[in-house]
């Protein structure tokens, strides 16, 4: 596809979410379906405990480990430092 093609292609492009409907019911309904999905669920499957405990303790081992610091440096093409950057120094 050319850059030409996608320009066109994005130019062209109309929002199709039903959000985006003059219909009221059909906006409600979309709506009603995403608030379903975010309330929480009565019953966890086990598949769904297990992720809990996995991701539970992989948090855990990472809280254990020692912290990590990066330093950067970038020169300038004359030699000089243009940018020094340093994360997680206490």
């Amino acid at each position: 596809m050319s850059e030409r093609n996608a320009l066109i292609e994005l130019a062209n492009f109309i929002g199709r979410s039903p959000l985006a409907s003059p219909d009221m019911t059909a906006r409600n309904k979309a709506l009603s379906g995403m608030t379903e999905r975010l309330l929480p669920k009565q019953r966890r499957s086990v598949g769904e405990l297990m992720n809990v405990v996995l991701a539970l303790s992989a948090r855990t081992r990472r809280m254990v480990q020692e912290p990590v610091s990066i330093d950067i440096d970038v020169f300038a093409p004359g030699g000089k430092r243009a940018v020094s950057m340093k994360f997680g120094e206490k």
